[in-house]
C-alpha cells in the first residue's frame, strides 16, 4: 500500500501489509509483521515497530525492527534503532543510537561519508 505526498496523519497507524509512506506522519506506526518504506518525500516523526524499515526520506523517532533497518543514500534518521541487522549507505544522515540484540554494545552514531562525483 502507498500513502501519497499530500497525506498527513497524526495518530496511530497499524496494518497487516507492507506500506510505503510519502507524506507526513506524527505518532506511532505498528507493522510488526511487515515492511515500512519511508519514501523520499516522507517526513515521519514516530515510534516505529516493523519487520523491516527502509528509509529514503526523513525519519525521527525510536525504531524497533525484527529483521533489518536500512538507511539509504539521501535518507536521514534521528533517534534510536533496535535491530539485528543495520545497513547505512553513503550519503545517508545517521544520527542515532544503535542497539543490535545479540551484540556486545551499542554503536555510537557517525555521519556517513559524503561522496563527490568527479568528471573524467
Amino acid at each position: 500500500m502507498n500513502m501519497g505526498q499530500s497525506i498527513a496523519i497524526k495518530g496511530e497507524l497499524s496494518g497487516a501489509e507492507d506500506l510505503t509512506l510519502e507524506g507526513q506522519l506524527e505518532g506511532k506506526i505498528n507493522l510488526s509483521q511487515n515492511v515500512l518504506t519511508v519514501g523520499k518525500s516522507a517526513r515521519i516523526n514516530a515510534e516505529v515497530i516493523a519487520k523491516a524499515v527502509v528509509v529514503l526520506g526523513q525519519l525521527v523517532g525510536n525504531v524497533t525492527v525484527n529483521e533489518k533497518f536500512e538507511l539509504c543514500s539521501g535518507g536521514s534518521m534521528q533517534g534510536n534503532v533496535k535491530a539485528p541487522r543495520i545497513a547505512v549507505a553513503d550519503g545517508a544522515v545517521f544520527n542515532e543510537k544503535v542497539e543490535m540484540p545479540g551484540g556486545k554494545a551499542a554503536a555510537e552514531p557517525m555521519p556517513a561519508p559524503k561522496l563527490q562525483a568527479v568528471a573524467v
